[in-house]
């Protein structure tokens, strides 16, 4: 099913940023909020300690385990805000890396934030996001 997510651009404003800057999703959309995504193991570690690009792979994996449980993907989702513990820019831009390259031409709009801390001992990223998906409808005799 196609995408009830509609990616808009402005030939105004600069095309340096690596997303989309609005989105629209018609009315008949269900939207998915989800919990800020963490790079936990299935035991409740952190995965990939002190590598900010292999935390936001894994938040990332389990960003799309949960949009999966919702009945979306990656191509539902609406906006993200994705969180660094870090002060410096290197880190954000490898975080973001990761985020950008998994929704690929999927370029949702998106906010990079530098945060102090996380909730989760070693924790470097967190991905929040918003999905829109239609249901299908039910066949009326089926």
């Amino acid at each position: 099913m196609a995408s009830a997510v509609r990616l808009i651009r402005s030939g105004t404003l600069s095309d340096i940023a690596e997303y989309a800057y609005a989105a629209t999703v018609p009315a008949d959309a269900r939207f998915v909020f989800l919990a800020g995504a963490c790079p936990l193991e299935p035991d409740g570690t952190t995965a990939a300690v002190g590598d900010h690009r292999g935390q936001a792979a894994k938040c990332v994996e389990t960003l799309t385990q949960a949009l999966h449980a919702a009945g979306a993907t990656l191509e539902d989702v609406v906006s993200t805000r994705v969180l660094v513990a870090s002060s410096r820019q290197d880190d954000l831009v490898a975080a973001w890396e990761v985020v950008r390259d998994a929704f690929g031409a999927h370029d949702v709009p998106s906010t990079l934030f530098g945060v102090t801390v996380l909730g989760y001992d070693d924790q470097l990223v967190e991905i929040e996001a918003v999905a829109a998906v239609r249901d299908e409808p039910v066949p009326e005799n089926g």
